[in-house]
């Protein structure tokens, strides 16, 4: 939209980040201002006080609309990615435009995601959980249209707006994210162009949600087993999703000082720029993916479109997607043990399970190409813009 210059865009974000310059799309940058919190709150976050990070972007991002509109600025359609508040307030600044929400996930009490512990949530988690959809709701109320980028996800909203829901991928660019097989794992301050195995591992953050103690075992235990394998491990020492293990303490550390994984074997590269990062998927000879029943990462469809050997979690998610056998391993989520062997397995047979590796690019270019599902997105919110009787911008 911002290569036309019959389209004035604006993108209101709370990232001042230098790669989000968009030629042709004017940055709004908000800045939330940071609830007050009393010491007793410092480690354990009451509900209100949930809610009011919530408001506190909401706010936020209220202020940089209402100036905009000072300015003269009046969009015919805003799109916004839902549940972290900064959506809520907007169609009261602008009640002309059309409004599309990207909407990612809806918590359930009762869901799988809650359910995979196997432990009945106390009545504090249920409260949690109904806070966080507080502006899910909002959204879904006032919206226009929505997106949701994959059936598992749309399943997991109430069945009454899931009609205002279209399933659509984000895409991914099938051209970047490609196979190469000349491809050496060599990284800032590692090389291992000369290693025969390599298992690779990425996340945003290093966390229960994503597997990492249970493939972080397991990868001890696979490099026990095969001399000559290493891992590489790229992500944040974060938490994304749910709490840290302790106050002070990162999931990283409290594993790494119970495994004491081989610092010469194991390592830890940190979260990469995309270069690297497509690097660490091209030069991987196992790739593994794990995650709750929970959002799709989009690291599990780049591994895929690297064409990489993946063993990846049995769990809903992966399941949309992929077939054991076919374009992954499949393996169980709560088994190191398990990991291990599946991974020791892919690594014994990958010359024989080339076409797991096919099928797996194949997957990801016939149902997630970006040039495929650019259109749709875009056709999406021309649809929002043309229910309410508005200009259609150049789309």
């Amino acid at each position: 939209m911002g290569r036309d210059p019959g389209n004035e865009v604006v993108f209101a974000t709370q990232e001042e980040r230098p790669e989000w310059n968009i030629p042709g799309v004017r940055k709004v940058v908000y800045v939330p201002e940071r609830p007050e919190q009393a010491p007793e709150q410092a480690q354990k976050q009451t509900l209100m006080g949930r809610f009011r990070n919530t408001e506190k972007k909401a706010e936020a991002a209220l202020r940089a609309m209402l100036q905009l509109r000072a300015q003269g600025f009046v969009p015919d359609v805003i799109y916004g990615h839902s549940g972290w508040g900064s959506t809520m307030f907007l169609q009261d600044v602008f009640p002309e435009a059309a409004f599309m929400g990207y909407f990612e996930w809806f918590y359930g009490a009762d869901s799988a995601d809650m359910r995979f512990s196997g432990k009945p949530l106390s009545l504090e988690a249920r409260t949690e959980v109904r806070v966080n959809n507080l502006p899910i709701l909002t959204d879904l109320a006032a919206c226009d249209h929505g997106i949701c980028p994959t059936r598992w996800q749309l399943e997991q909203f109430p069945p009454e707006f899931r009609s205002k829901i279209s399933v659509i991928h984000d895409g991914l660019d099938t051209d970047f994210f490609s196979p190469d097989a000349a491809s050496r794992m060599v990284l800032p301050g590692l090389d291992l162009s000369g290693a025969s195995e390599i298992v690779t591992y990425a996340t945003r953050g290093m966390e229960p949600y994503r597997g990492f103690p249970q493939f972080l075992e397991a990868a001890v235990e696979v490099v026990r087993k095969r001399p000559e394998c290493h891992v590489v491990i790229g992500g944040s020492d974060r938490s994304c999703y749910g709490a840290p293990p302790a106050p002070g303490k990162t999931w990283k550390e409290v594993l790494v000082e119970r495994l004491r994984p081989d610092p010469e074997r194991i390592h830890f590269v940190g979260a990469l720029p995309y270069a690297h990062y497509r690097t660490l998927l091209q030069a991987s000879s196992v790739h593994v993916y794990l995650t709750r029943p929970f959002v799709l990462s989009w690291s599990f469809l780049e591994a895929l479109s690297c064409g990489c050997l993946v063993v990846a979690s049995d769990t809903e998610p992966v399941r949309e997607v992929a077939t054991d056998g076919h374009n992954v391993l499949m393996t169980d989520f709560r088994s190191p043990q398990a990991i291990a062997g599946r991974t020791i397995e892919a690594l014994e047979n990958r010359r024989h399970l080339r076409n797991v590796r096919e099928e797996a690019r194949r997957t990801v270019v016939n149902g997630y190409d970006l040039r495929k599902l650019l259109p749709l997105q875009v056709d999406a919110l021309r649809k929002s813009v043309e229910k309410r009787g508005l200009r259609v911008p150049s789309l």
